[in-house]
C-alpha cells in the first residue's frame, strides 16, 4: 500500500462528498430509451448543465446518420440525439478520454420507469446503474481533480452519447476523434461483478441483416416455380449456428418475412449477431459469412444482400492495457479496495477507444447489478468509492505523464 500524498487525500475527499444519489435520482427519473429523442433530449441538457463548471468547451453534438434495414427490406435513416462533448485544456502535456452514455434500454413506454429503495444502500431503477450512476462518479471525479495541484497538467475529452445501447454508429466517429492523442480512457460501464471487478479483454460485435429475395409463386398450383426466401433464411441461419469454433460466437436472432400460406414467399431477412474474439476472429467471422451467403443463394436460386458490419472490434488485453489496469489496481489498493478483472463477451464503446490503440478500463462506473432488466440495482456506497478510485487514478495519471 502506498501512502497517499496531502493533494490526494484532499482531492478524494472532495470526490467522495459529491452530490451524485442526488443526481442519480434525477436523471433515472426522466426515460432516456434510445429511440426517446424528447427524453433523451432533456437528458442532455441536464447533463449540460452539471458539466458546465468544469472548465473548457461543452457542446451538444448532433448524431450522425445511421441507417438500419426496416422489415420489408427498404434501408431507413433512424434518429438520434445528441451528444454531449466537453473539451478541457487541449494544450495540457497529459491528455485522456472519459466515455459514458445517456440512453438506456427501456423504451419511452416500457414498464419500469420508477425508482424504489429495494432496502436501505440498495436503488433500483432504470439506467441507475447502467449507466447514470456511472456518470455521476465521472463528474465527481473529474470536478474533485479540477481542485488539485495537478489540474493543470491534464487536459480531456468528455463524450456522453446518446446510442451506445445500439451500438454506437451515430457517435463512433465522435469517440474516435477524440480518442486520438490521448494516452489513456476511462468508460464508466457499471462494474463487471457486483463486487467491483472489472472487465479485461472483450469481444468484438458485429451485427447483420441478409435480405433475400427470392420468387413467389402459388403453394399448390405450381411452386416449383417458386423460391422460397423464407427457407433460405432459415437454411442460412442454420449454417451459421453450426460454424460456431473457439473465438467465434454467432447468434441468428430473427427472421422477418413470409406471407400467407398459399404463396410462395419470396421476402425474407435474417438478422445475426457475432462475437469474434479477436481481430483475426473476425477475419475469419466475415469471410465465413461471405462464403455461406454464396452458397445459400446458390443452392436455393436466391439474391442474398448483406447490410451492416462490424461496430465493435475486439479488445484485446495488451501490454498497454495491462500497465493501465495495473495503475488503477494500486490506486484501488490504496483506498483499500482488491481491484480485479475478468475477459467478458459484453461489448461498449471501451471496444471502439481500444481499437484506435488507446490503452482503457471501461468499467470505472458504479456496483450493482441486473442491467438491462426491471432488476436492475445501483448498490449506493459504490458511488464515493468509485469516484474515489477514478479521482485517484487520475491524479497519478496526471502526475506521471504515462500509465
Amino acid at each position: 500500500m502506498t501512502t497517499l500524498s496531502k493533494a490526494e487525500s484532499a482531492t478524494i475527499e472532495a470526490a467522495r462528498n459529491a452530490p451524485m444519489l442526488e443526481q442519480v435520482e434525477r436523471w433515472a427519473a426522466i426515460n432516456s430509451g434510445t429511440r426517446n429523442l424528447e427524453g433523451l433530449k432533456q437528458v442532455a441538457g441536464l447533463l449540460a448543465d452539471a458539466f458546465a463548471p468544469l472548465p473548457g468547451e461543452l457542446s451538444l453534438i448532433d448524431p450522425d446518420p445511421v441507417e438500419s434495414v426496416a422489415p420489408d427490406g427498404s434501408v431507413n435513416t433512424i434518429a438520434h440525439g445528441q451528444h454531449v462533448h466537453l473539451r478541457v485544456r487541449p494544450d495540457a502535456p497529459v491528455q485522456m478520454l472519459f466515455t459514458g452514455h445517456m440512453d438506456t434500454v427501456f423504451p419511452v413506454d416500457h414498464s419500469f420507469q420508477a425508482l424504489t429503495w429495494l432496502e436501505p444502500g440498495v436503488l433500483n431503477g432504470p439506467g441507475v446503474a447502467d449507466m447514470k450512476g456511472g456518470i455521476a462518479v465521472m463528474l465527481a471525479a473529474l470536478r474533485a481533480v479540477e481542485t488539485s495541484p495537478n489540474a493543470p497538467r491534464i487536459g480531456y475529452e468528455v463524450i456522453l452519447n446518446s446510442d451506445e445501447e445500439t451500438g454506437s454508429a451515430a457517435s463512433a466517429a465522435l469517440i474516435a476523434r477524440a480518442a486520438q492523442g490521448k494516452i489513456a480512457a476511462l468508460t464508466y460501464e457499471p462494474a463487471a461483478l457486483p463486487d467491483g471487478t472489472l472487465a479485461g479483454a472483450r469481444a468484438g460485435s458485429g451485427n447483420f441483416s441478409a435480405i433475400v429475395t427470392g420468387r413467389s409463386a402459388h403453394a399448390g398450383r405450381n411452386p416449383e416455380e417458386g423460391r422460397n426466401a423464407l427457407v433460405a433464411a432459415a437454411d442460412l441461419a442454420l449454417r451459421l449456428k453450426r460454424a460456431v469454433a473457439p473465438g467465434l460466437a454467432v447468434n441468428p436472432a430473427r427472421i422477418d418475412g413470409g406471407g400467407p400460406n398459399n404463396v410462395v414467399p419470396d421476402h425474407a431477412i435474417l438478422r445475426v449477431n457475432f462475437r469474434p474474439a479477436t481481430p483475426e476472429d473476425e477475419v475469419k467471422a466475415q469471410a465465413l459469412l461471405d462464403r455461406l451467403v454464396a452458397e445459400v443463394a446458390a443452392e436455393h436460386d436466391v439474391r442474398i444482400h448483406l447490410h451492416g458490419g462490424f461496430g465493435r472490434p475486439p479488445k484485446p488485453f495488451d501490454a498497454k492495457a495491462e500497465r493501465l489496469f495495473g495503475l488503477v489496481k494500486q490506486a484501488g489498493a490504496d483506498l483499500g479496495l482488491d481491484i480485479g478483472w475478468k475477459a467478458t463477451g459484453g461489448v461498449c464503446d471501451g471496444n471502439n477507444i481500444a481499437a484506435c490503440g488507446v490503452p482503457v478500463v471501461d468499467t470505472m462506473g458504479v456496483r450493482g447489478g441486473a442491467i438491462h432488466s426491471a432488476d436492475e440495482y445501483l448498490i449506493v456506497d459504490s458511488l464515493p468509492e468509485r469516484a474515489a478510485l477514478s479521482a485517484l487514478t487520475i491524479m497519478r495519471i496526471a502526475e506521471r505523464g504515462s500509465i
